[in-house]
């Protein structure tokens, strides 16, 4: 047993409400708040309504939840699959570009689910949700940021599921013999996840994260059970077979003392990640140029950027994954319908001629020198040639919503609005975010999400 478990173990069960600063409090309450809006977004999408209504039923039974926005139920870990499936379908969940990954959907839908079902046979209070939460999240993005998966892998659905455990068994009050094997058993508990999914649109890709979930409550029954793992899960799963190397210094770097959801990034764009610096150039010069609002003016569009943004080429994307994955999309659709929200990058805005049209006079290079400043900063430049040959360009070295250049508390609640509204009333949702808001506050945190009744 390696003392980076030793530690990892020790954090998790030693970890209390009370250590936490009010600044990580808060900053956990508002990721809470923006994966619940990704979720209730989400479950208003009809591949995430077919896979509900597969997975649920009209009726409770033991252990069972009511998901929310909808009027089914599901047992507990099957809860967790759909939530964490639904909270990825828009790619409106936040992230980590040092985990290079969504930490928060990985752990948030196994926790609620588990405070939703009467498995746990007591109340939860918001103070130990939180703490839970962000010992979880905390866990798997160091193990993100300290592992390098190969290329071919999906992030998504693989260290997640030891953060969605972690969190599980704080809340089950396991202790650091019982959490040292917890991260041995999930770290085997990954999946084999494609990075050509995100690329060629195969949906498949959306259940990465609901997976993870699901197999953290398995995680917790082989403990019960009194399966084992190997000595040292997380560095043979981690350092050789989906990574090519692990870092245990990354992964250890004041433990208990700086608080990964600190360094995570919330976003506006409903897209990929690797699109946004793209995007926030292209929405300055939008800002700056009045004559860009007429597309029939732009000759040609040339971004640079990173290796990973780069690799968003497909001009006609096939379906709304595919879409959210292309940068000549983004940018077509964010000039044609003057948003990058939700509905752009659905429906009608698919097939759009007018958007499909200005995607082709879209190319995207690799800069290696943006390339080469990862994971520190994301850039992007984009330059737009006129027809009458005036060239204007914008270039940025960072993305809006990560902590160098955060969003508004406003910006952010617009945001859940704009979901949650998808599957709940107004009154519900402003009921929700209201109890979010207070959050600690909550002896039971079941209760929050009785909006009916609050």
């Amino acid at each position: 047993m390696t003392n980076r478990n030793d530690a990892l173990s020790n954090f998790s069960v030693n970890m209390q409400f009370e250590d936490l600063h009010q600044d990580v409090v808060e900053r956990a309450k508002l990721i809470i708040i923006d994966c619940v809006g990704a979720i209730l977004g989400g479950v208003a999408e009809k591949d995430a309504i077919a896979l509900i209504n597969l997975r649920s039923q009209k009726i409770p039974g033991a252990d069972y939840v009511k998901i929310i926005g909808t009027e089914q139920w599901a047992e507990k870990s099957q809860a967790a699959l759909l939530y964490g499936t639904a909270g990825t379908v828009l790619e409106m969940d936040e992230g980590h570009q040092f985990a290079k990954g969504h930490p928060g959907i990985h752990v948030l839908p196994a926790i609620l689910s588990m405070v939703q079902s009467n498995w746990l046979g007591r109340k939860v209070s918001g103070q130990e949700f939180l703490t839970a939460f962000i010992v979880g999240y905390d866990i798997a993005a160091r193990i993100g940021a300290g592992s390098k998966l190969k290329h071919s892998m999906h992030p998504h659905g693989t260290w997640g599921v030891i953060g969605a455990s972690v969190a599980i068994g704080k809340l089950l009050g396991l202790n650091i013999t019982q959490t040292k094997e917890l991260l041995n058993i999930s770290s085997s508990l990954t999946t084999a996840t494609s990075r050509k999914t995100m690329l060629e649109g195969g949906t498949v890709r959306n259940i990465y994260a609901g997976l993870s979930n699901q197999m953290a409550f398995l995680a917790i029954d082989l403990i019960s059970a009194n399966f084992t793992g190997e000595n040292d899960g997380i560095q043979s799963v981690f350092g050789s077979i989906i990574s090519d190397e692990l870092n245990d210094e990354v992964i250890l770097d004041h433990l208990g003392q700086n608080f990964e959801v600190m360094r995570n990034y919330f976003k506006l764009h409903a897209c990929c990640r690797f699109n946004h610096a793209t995007l926030d150039a292209l929405c300055t010069l939008m800002e700056r140029h009045p004559e860009l609002h007429d597309t029939d003016n732009i000759e040609s569009i040339d971004v640079e950027s990173y290796n990973l943004a780069a690799e968003l080429n497909d001009p006609a994307p096939k379906n709304m994954l595919a879409a959210k994955f292309s940068i000549p999309f983004a940018v077509a659709t964010t000039l044609i319908n003057k948003t990058s929200k939700v509905e752009s990058f659905s429906g009608t805005a698919l097939s759009d001629s007018d958007v499909l049209k200005v995607a082709k006079k879209v190319h995207i290079t690799e800069n290696h020198l943006m390339t080469a400043s990862l994971p520190d900063f994301r850039p992007a430049k984009v330059s737009i040639t006129l027809k009458i040959g005036k060239v204007l360009s914008h270039e940025v070295a960072t993305n809006k919503g990560d902590w160098r250049s955060p969003y508004s508390p406003d910006e952010l609640k617009e945001k859940f609005f704009s979901l949650a509204v998808r599957s709940l009333d107004r009154e519900q949702t402003v009921c929700l975010y209201n109890n979010l808001t207070y959050l600690e506050k909550y002896d039971d945190i079941k209760t929050i999400f009785d909006i009916k009744h609050n």
